[in-house]
């Protein structure tokens, strides 16, 4: 398999870099004033100025040319396809699939999917009807008021950031609350805070054997038994899932079951019956427009020319700072408290896709490859990390995200966050000249000798680079479009390294020593071999919980 470095575009790229590695943005803006409104691109109601990055239309087009000579375009055909692109686990990648809202048939195997797509999202349309409407009730004629997803990874993040994203579309009589670390902590605070007679409990796993997700899901069952009856369970605990046995081993009626398919990946999931706690909260109707973004996004993506299509583009200029700047980790950064949860939702959906270190065919990557992802909502991040973005050495790309519309009734506070973010990007862009902070200090009246000792610690570099992302206003649709938006630009550089995005396999060996450490913790099977770090852990642990004769209560 041909490396990306061995393509003539990427050569292009090499000579470009060494060309304007020293241009400032300031002087780009100067010389072409006309950038502002040439790398602007809208889909729908996202709006996204990408003109504050250290490019020119040279590079776009060389960069543009690199994706081509990688064959995006071809892979993108082939996941809309159906074809079977994750060639690691033989399976095709349609999350498109579950949003494809003009209901073109899409073929796995010769079958087109469609039809289960729909019958599955009637489905879960009729249950949260019922729950909504209050027809649904617990087993003492009770209507439900606490929803409870216990899932993980993408069985948590999606859904979970899309209820607390989209709190103003929630249903007012219906809590939502999400379990998914396996340290009881969480799960305990959790059932503190609802009763069982008007708890709803969603346990979301495609195997229903997951580790962490049955352990809570178990301890939930435990909880809800010491009031309810085992056939109460039925009213209770509904499973998102694909194992029919284990789900009615459980005790879940197998008929409120919401069932999805291999071609559907865990941080691609939130479109499908995952998605069951969002359409529970915000409604069918929202749900379907969440949809509808993200189709409205789709739609633009495979149909739009490379030079102007924006998740591409987003994902090529991202490769342009990974792979020729150096710049290792990218920030998240909305200015919206409602997207506080959006940072590691996309921390998922980046470093899990394209935290690979091999090609499609398993030979080694020449170059790095996916960022690491982090953030925080922006306005706190000015008062905390924003000072090394700011006058740090790393080059770090920003996503600055924002929504143009005020939701608050509370006067004034819009306008200054939105005056935040903005100058947050111009700042990034410009800093500080030496002469700029001399005059600066010279105009508050500080001593020529002061002036001498501050300058340098007052100078910004500037020519840090940010994307501009903005949202007509925080809706089901614009956040379906932003979020297929990011599914997008992962899918483009993942191509372009030559890499699979959509396996995870670096998650396995934890999860295997694990299984075999468990045993030892609990004395269920001697020591074994480790190395003598792993092995003191082991012993001190039982050191502290087990008893003399060797016995180690689970249930402490």
């Amino acid at each position: 398999m041909s490396h990306p470095t061995n393509l003539p575009a990427w050569q292009a790229l090499q000579k470009n870099f060494e060309q304007t590695r020293n241009e400032h943005m300031r002087e780009m803006f100067e010389k072409d004033p006309a950038r502002a409104e040439r790398y602007w691109l809208e889909v729908g109601g996202v709006h996204v100025d990408f003109s504050k990055n250290r490019i020119n239309d040279t590079i776009l087009a060389n960069l543009v040319d690199l994706a081509k000579q990688s064959g995006l375009q071809e892979r993108m055909q082939q996941m809309f396809n159906g074809e079977k692109i994750n060639q690691t686990e033989n399976r095709a990648v349609l999350h498109v699939a579950l949003r494809n809202r003009s209901n073109r048939p899409i073929k796995v195997d010769g079958q087109d999917v469609m039809p289960e797509v729909n019958s599955v999202l009637k489905r879960m349309g009729e249950f949260a009807h019922a729950v909504r409407s209050g027809e649904w009730l617990g087993y003492t004629n009770q209507v439900i008021t606490d929803v409870v997803n216990i899932g993980i990874g993408g069985s948590d993040l999606g859904p979970y950031m899309m209820c607390t994203a989209l709190e103003d579309f929630g249903h007012p009589r219906l809590n939502m609350h999400f379990v998914s670390n396996v340290d009881g902590a969480q799960l305990r605070d959790t059932l503190e805070k609802v009763h069982p007679e008007t708890t709803l409990f969603i346990i979301a796993s495609k195997t229903f054997t997951t580790q962490e997700t049955l352990t809570n899901a178990q301890t939930a069952r435990k909880w809800f038994l010491k009031e309810g009856s085992e056939k109460d369970i039925a009213k209770h605990f509904v499973a998102v899932s694909t194992n029919k046995k284990a789900v009615a081993e459980f005790g879940i009626d197998t008929d409120h079951m919401f069932e999805f398919w291999d071609w559907v990946g865990g941080r691609y999931s939130l479109w499908s019956a995952i998605g069951l706690p969002i359409m529970l909260y915000l409604s069918e109707e929202n749900f379907i427009e969440m949809l509808e973004g993200a189709h409205e996004m789709d739609n633009h993506f495979i149909n739009t020319p490379l030079e102007k299509n924006l998740p591409a583009l987003l994902g090529l200029v991202g490769i342009w700072y990974i792979n020729f700047y150096g710049g290792g980790s990218q920030v998240i950064a909305p200015y919206d408290q409602h997207l506080h949860r959006l940072p590691r939702f996309i921390q998922q959906l980046d470093m899990e896709s394209n935290g690979k270190q091999v090609q499609m065919d398993g030979t080694p990557v020449q170059t790095e490859t996916g960022p690491i992802i982090w953030g925080e909502t922006g306005i706190n991040g000015q008062h905390a990390f924003f000072q090394l973005l700011h006058q740090g050495t790393h080059v770090t790309p920003i996503d600055l995200i924002a929504s143009l519309e005020k939701r608050s009734n509370l006067p004034g506070h819009h306008e200054i966050l939105l005056s935040n973010v903005f100058a947050q990007a111009e700042a990034f862009m410009r800093g500080k000249t030496p002469e700029e902070a001399r005059a600066e200090l010279q105009a508050q009246g500080v001593s020529a000798d002061r002036i001498d000792a501050l300058v340098s610690h007052k100078t910004f570099s500037g020519n840090r680079p940010t994307n501009m992302i903005l949202l007509d206003r925080l809706n089901p649709r614009n956040l379906g479009s932003l979020i297929a938006m990011y599914e997008h630009k992962v899918f483009t550089q993942g191509v372009v390294w030559g890499i699979n995005s959509f396996d995870q396999w670096g998650v396995e060996l934890g999860k295997q020593l694990a299984k075999t450490i468990l045993a030892e913790l609990t004395n269920t099977i001697d020591p074994q071999k480790h190395d003598t770090s792993t092995s003191r852990l082991i012993r001190l642990y039982r050191q502290v919980n087990c008893a003399e004769d060797g016995t180690c209560d689970l249930l402490k």
